[in-house]
């Protein structure tokens, strides 16, 4: 069997490292700007034939050992080393839960809203959002509106035009939900959502089939987000992604904002608004979950 993934990945970091990053000599007229397969094979200490069946995704299934030394060879960091196992089919994977619907426990949609200052949504294996409180539907008024099939933050961000002015640093953003989204397609390889997702992306987004063809992976538990909000303006706002132990196909993600600063004041500005009777803005965004 072929393993094509595997395959495009060491050859997409080994297109990526040049001589003078791991301290090779560089040969006066080079042409290659990246490694060659016979340099990434003597630093990893495998022969350059098995390292080429290798990108061919023709060796069968590395040891361990030899996946330890590839990742060592390619500088990759923590999540491209257990990317690089998930595709040699070493990692243990989560099953594919396809198309399960994913419920969310009634402890945990009280957790969600009872965060009235917060931002919070809830999304599963599929990356779609299963459950939102009231403030993220304030603040994300145009996904929070979608179908439920459609309510997903990789193919909004990629595929809405709205979105370019929501994220203020749009690229970068839309950039790491393709590397996440990669991440969920090497963890569950026989998900028709996200094989549907990425084929719809392939085809709609200009600029999918360029980042995905980098093979970049990458997993922010935390960090920041710029948004513009059509109606209080920019908000800077600290995010943190949590997994409960007793549910572990869903992940939490809560926005917050500084104390005292412009943006907790826009988000109570908002969350003012959401509570009013007459309010238009949606008070929820539960997706039927």
């Amino acid at each position: 069997m072929v393993n094509k993934e595997l395959g495009d990945f060491l050859r997409a970091r080994r297109a990526g490292l040049t001589p003078e990053e791991i301290g090779l000599p560089v040969e006066p007229g080079r042409r290659v700007t990246g490694l060659r397969r016979g340099e990434v094979a003597r630093l990893a200490g495998v022969s350059a034939e098995y390292y080429t069946r290798l990108e061919q995704g023709r060796a069968g299934q590395p040891s361990e050992q030899v996946l330890h030394a590839l990742s060592d060879a390619l500088r990759l960091d923590d999540v491209e080393r257990r990317h690089l196992f998930t595709l040699a089919g070493t990692a243990a994977r989560k099953p594919d839960r396809g198309e399960r619907s994913t419920r969310v426990r009634p402890a945990m949609r009280q957790v969600l809203e009872s965060m009235h200052l917060c931002p919070a949504y809830v999304r599963d294996d599929n990356l779609e959002i299963v459950a939102g409180n009231a403030l993220w539907a304030l603040v994300f008024p145009d996904i929070a509106a979608l179908p439920r099939r459609e309510r997903n933050m990789v193919r909004w961000t990629l595929l809405d035009p709205r979105a370019r002015a929501v994220w203020r640093d749009w690229e970068q953003v839309a950039r790491d939900y393709v590397h996440v989204l990669r991440l969920a397609a090497a963890a569950q390889p026989r998900n028709q959502r996200i094989t549907n997702l990425i084929g719809e992306l392939m085809v709609r987004s200009p600029e999918f089939p360029g980042w995905w063809s980098e093979h970049r992976v990458h997993e922010r538990s935390a960090g920041r987000k710029r948004i513009h909000h059509h109606l209080v303006g920019d908000l800077e706002l600290h995010f943190e992604i949590f997994t409960p132990v007793a549910d572990p196909a869903l992940s939490m993600l809560v926005y917050s904002a500084p104390p005292g600063s412009p943006s907790e004041e826009r988000l109570r500005l908002l969350a003012s608004w959401g509570s009013e009777p007459a309010a238009a803005a949606p008070h929820s965004a539960d997706a039927g979950s």
